[in-house]
């Protein structure tokens, strides 16, 4: 089987965030072929404009729809899906998975209804955003969160950090959550789900810590089912990691270590 067709699913990010999610639809979906590309050419997306997002998110899908012509692409990444997604639709054939901020699960969840929102500044002032809170959670009070910062620091080293490391990171957005009373916090960028451990430990049992990746997922599935699926003693499915470019001994070796933690192969410059 040529690499052209090799693939039935996938997953773009800016960086390493949608790793998770691919990593999610394996565990429903064992016998699965994924493709990964990390935009990391134009990491990050959480500081562009809203046409730099949707020009930079365009052209990384053509890359992926060139060479490995696969049946969905999950867009893992929640910057790229509230700024970019319809314009994706638009300009290709193949069905797009978006990962947006999980607010009408985090409305059903809360009870004082008083929710976080940890994300990118580009999704924290996204129009797509303000949108998905005035339908589904207009009574709700939302303290939002833009960590550009944090989400370079999880990218660039705290995803294989050691455990206290990751908590020292996390706790200042954490107790900003606290001061304001939410008992929900969404993890509105999927970098965030490389610390969600540490997260939920600085959060403490009164607070809730709600993602997409379970919804996004089971969205794929449904709109394209695994081949060949046979359920337990599957043969495990091949997947391939890819970058885009600005690569340096250190990205690479980086995106080596990524593709052994998730169990794929490192693939190259795409």
């Amino acid at each position: 089987m040529s690499e052209q067709t090799q693939y039935q699913y996938a997953f773009l990010d800016s960086g390493s965030g949608g790793l998770p999610y691919l990593a999610q639809l394996r565990l429903h979906a064992p016998g699965a072929t994924c493709v990964y590309l990390a935009d990391t050419l134009n990491f990050p997306y959480g500081e562009k404009t809203r046409n730099e997002v949707i020009r930079f998110a365009s052209e990384a899908a053509a890359r992926l729809l060139d060479r490995f012509s696969p049946e969905v692409i999950v867009v893992a990444c929640n910057t790229m899906s509230v700024a970019a997604l319809s314009a994706l639709r638009e300009r290709f054939s193949v069905p797009f998975v978006g990962t947006v901020p999980a607010v009408k699960l985090a409305a059903s969840a809360s009870k004082n209804r008083k929710i976080g929102l940890l994300a990118t500044e580009r999704t924290v002032c996204d129009p797509y955003t303000d949108d998905l809170i005035s339908r589904f959670a207009p009574d709700c009070e939302f303290t939002r969160i833009g960590d550009s910062v944090l989400v370079s620091r999880i990218e660039r080293e705290l995803v294989s950090a050691p455990p206290e490391l990751r908590l020292e990171a996390v706790r200042p957005s954490v107790e900003r959550f606290r001061e304001a009373g939410v008992d929900t916090i969404i993890l509105a960028c999927t970098h965030f789900l490389h610390v969600e451990r540490e997260i939920r430990e600085a959060a403490g049992p009164d607070i809730q810590v709600i993602d997409s990746r379970e919804g996004v997922v089971h969205q794929a599935l449904r709109l394209v089912p695994p081949k060949g699926s046979s359920g337990d003693g599957e043969i495990p499915g091949r997947g391939a990691c890819y970058i885009t470019g600005g690569v340096t001994a250190e990205i690479e070796g980086r995106y080596r270590n990524y593709s052994d933690m998730f169990g794929i192969r490192w693939g190259g410059v795409l």
